[in-house]
Parts: C-alpha cells; sequence; structure tokens
C-alpha cells in the first residue's frame, strides 16, 4: 500500500548532517590547499552547497537542483579543482537513489558541460579532468541506481517472507478447522446413533412398565436420564467442534448455567475493555469448563461465583463453588482442567484448581495482556467487539442478572 513516508529518525538526521559536514570540509579544505585566490564568497558558497546535503532524505530533487546551482557558481566564478564537485555527485546519487534518474543525469549534463567548458576556456588539461569528472557522475548515477534496486528487493524479500507467514497461518488454521469437522462427524457417525437408541429403548421400557402398572427399576430411570444428559452433551461438544469461534459471552455462560437450575452469579472488576481474541477465547472456554464440572460434581445445592477481573497488565478468571470438595481429597485433574492449563500456559498465563479450604472448588486463571500471539494487540475479533460481549447485562461491581436460557 503506498502512503506518507515516515519521517527520518534522529540518527538517520545525524548522520546526513556528517555528510554534510564532510562533503563541506573536504571541498573546503581542498579549495584552501589547491586555490590560492578563493574568495570569501567562494567559500559561502561551497558551504552552502554542501549543506544542501543534509536534507536529502526529505527533499532529494530540491537538494539535487540548489546543490548543483550554487557549485556551479563556484565553477564559473573560481575554476576550482575538479574535487570541488563533490556537494553534486553525493546530490546525483541520492537522487538516483531516490528513482530521479531522469532529473540526476540531466543535471550531471548541465554541470559537466558548464565544467568543461570553463576549463576548456582556463587551461589546457580540460580534456582529462572532464574525463575525470565524466566517469565520476557515471558512477554516481550507476551506483544510485544499484542501490535503490538493492533496496527494493530487500523489501520485496521481506513482503514475500511475511506472506508465506501468513499463508503458512492460513493454511495451518484451515487444517484445523477441516480436522475439527472430521472429529465432529466422526462422533456424530459413531456415538449419536448409538446413544439414541440407548435413549429410545429406555424410553421404550419405562413407558410399557408404567402402562401395565409395574414399578421402574431405578437402573432403567438412571439409563434413560444418562441418556438424555449424553445426548445433550455431544450435541454440544458437535457444536464446538463445528464451530470457530465461541458464540456467546461469560454472562450468556452464567445465563444458562441459571437456567439450567445452578445458582450462580456474575461479578466484573477492574478497567472492563475489550480483550485480545486469544484471551477473549480463553476465559469463554475456562468459565464454561469451571461450570460445567459444578453441575457435574458440585451438586444441585452448590452456590458459584464467576469473577472475571480487568488489571492493567492482565485479566483474572475466578470461578469458585460451595461444593462438597475438600482439601482432604484430592481432585483427580481430567480432560477439561487440563485443557484450561494448556489454554492458559499457550498465553503465557497460570492456572491453579483444586478444593478450598472450608469445602468447595476453585479454578483461577491468569492471562497476561501482553498482545496476541503476532504481538499486536488486536481487538477481539469475531464476537465480543464491545464490552458488553465480555459480560453482557454485568456491571462492575455487580452481578449478572440472569434470563431464561439453555444450559450448556
Amino acid at each position: 500500500m503506498a502512503g506518507r513516508a515516515a519521517p527520518p529518525s534522529w540518527r538517520a538526521r545525524l548522520a546526513d548532517a556528517a555528510l554534510a559536514v564532510v562533503a563541506g570540509t573536504v571541498v573546503v579544505l581542498a579549495a584552501a590547499l589547491g586555490d590560492d585566490g578563493a574568495t570569501p564568497l567562494d567559500y559561502a558558497l561551497m558551504t552552502a552547497s554542501a549543506a544542501c546535503l543534509a536534507g536529502y532524505r526529505r527533499a532529494p530533487r530540491a537538494v539535487l537542483l540548489a546543490s548543483t546551482a550554487l557549485t556551479t557558481a563556484y565553477v564559473v566564478h573560481a575554476h576550482p579543482a575538479p574535487l570541488a564537485a563533490l556537494p553534486v555527485l553525493a546530490s546525483v546519487h541520492t537522487a538516483a537513489r531516490a528513482g530521479y534518474r531522469g532529473l540526476a543525469a540531466a543535471t550531471a549534463g548541465a554541470f559537466l558541460a558548464v565544467y568543461i567548458t570553463r576549463d576548456a576556456l582556463a587551461t589546457d588539461g580540460a580534456t582529462t579532468r572532464g574525463l575525470l569528472l565524466v566517469g565520476w557522475f557515471l558512477c554516481a548515477v550507476v551506483t544510485g541506481l544499484a542501490d535503490k534496486n538493492w533496496q527494493a528487493y530487500l523489501h520485496q524479500t521481506e513482503q514475500r517472507a511475511l506472506e508465506a507467514e501468513r499463508t503458512r497461518e492460513e493454511a495451518a488454521l484451515r487444517r484445523a478447522g477441516e480436522e475439527r469437522l472430521r472429529i465432529a462427524r466422526e462422533l456424530h457417525d459413531s456415538l449419536t446413533h448409538s446413544i439414541s437408541i440407548v435413549k429410545l429403548q429406555a424410553g421404550v421400557a419405562v413407558h410399557l412398565a408404567r402402562k401395565r402398572g409395574e414399578e421402574v427399576p431405578p437402573a432403567l430411570l438412571a439409563i434413560q436420564e444418562a441418556s438424555g444428559e449424553a445426548m445433550r452433551e455431544l450435541r454440544a461438544t458437535l457444536d464446538v467442534l463445528r464451530t470457530d469461534e465461541p458464540t456467546g459471552s461469560p454472562a450468556l455462560l452464567v445465563e444458562r448455567a441459571r437456567a439450567a437450575g445452578i445458582s450462580v452469579d456474575l461479578t466484573v472488576t477492574g478497567a472492563e475493555r475489550p480483550l485480545p481474541a486469544p484471551q477473549d477465547r480463553a476465559a469463554y472456554r475456562i468459565v464454561q469448563e469451571a461450570l460445567t464440572n459444578v453441575a457435574r460434581h458440585a451438586g444441585r445445592e452448590a452456590q458459584a461465583h464467576v469473577i472475571l477481573d480487568h488489571g492493567e497488565a492482565e485479566v483474572t478468571v475466578l470461578v469458585t463453588d460451595t461444593g462438597a470438595a475438600t482439601p482432604d481429597r484430592p481432585v483427580a485433574e481430567g480432560t477439561g482442567l487440563t485443557g484450561m492449563r494448556e489454554r492458559t500456559a499457550a498465553l503465557g498465563g497460570t492456572l491453579s484448581a483444586g478444593p478450598r479450604e472450608g469445602g468447595g472448588f476453585e479454578v483461577r486463571a491468569r492471562l497476561p495482556l501482553g498482545g496476541a500471539p503476532d504481538g499486536t494487540p488486536p481487538p477481539a475479533a469475531g464476537r465480543s467487539a464491545d464490552p458488553a460481549a465480555t459480560a453482557r447485562n454485568a456491571r462492575p461491581g455487580r452481578t449478572a442478572r440472569a434470563v431464561p436460557g439453555t444450559a450448556s
């Protein structure tokens, strides 16, 4: 994309000033040592011509024209040695390097014409000195073009490397999406049919037993309930596998959990703001898995609390419950806790999970806000581009209000 060039840094300005000082010093010393008749006007012209070089990055054409005009005036007035053309050589090189090769060649030709004509009128060695200057200016134009082509080659190489990196990331994401879809199809084909048959047969057996007035065996009721729960969880898993981004927010997860009969509230503290996409996804999944564990293990009478603390350098996700877990009974870490730990570690954060003193379970995840994996902190993509997506219906320091929803 084309755009305005960035202003030169202080180091670049210092280098430009150093170039002007070196060129001016060389020309002034050459005039002082080789031309006993140099006047203050000549020294002023030489100094001004060299000083113009300090602005070649910002205005190469203006520097070329100004330096050439001042040096030409010096040549006509004092008839100096070929070394006096150094400022013009430098400006021709920088103009060719900036892409103004036609202007650089034309300006060099005009200066050479004036210098050779003035030299021919004053001395007999005009041919030798004229050819020497022609060679110098030809080298200045060629090296400027070579430098420009080299810079273009480096820029093209860098762009190709960035494009290759972007292509690799897109290919990896595409392969991951294809693998998720393949797993979803396999789960659907292998499990959904079997679980549906189990649920159907259990339901038929319960219906027939009640129709005959017989007592329904508790084991049969447990099978019917477990198969129904397994179907719901399998559908939720398939939805997750078929979706690139989680749909919803922690507040929506709380609402769904309440609709399923779990007593849970949400509190948002700190300076609430949109999170980078990786941290946003991780926070959503951690709250989702933690509330799932509450539903499975804490019991219907347990109360759960979800706290999102937005700090300056990190966001803390805390999910606690008042279930039956106690410190004297260690909890075996399953795939859910392992997945939460891996998500947190991938972002450079920490996760602690275990029974609380006094009973209940606690999951605490600290997610650094140092940026996304590409190094820059982009706004949360896809589902949470505004703060309301982080905790809809929630306000800092207050609990979220619940509306009817579907259990996740």
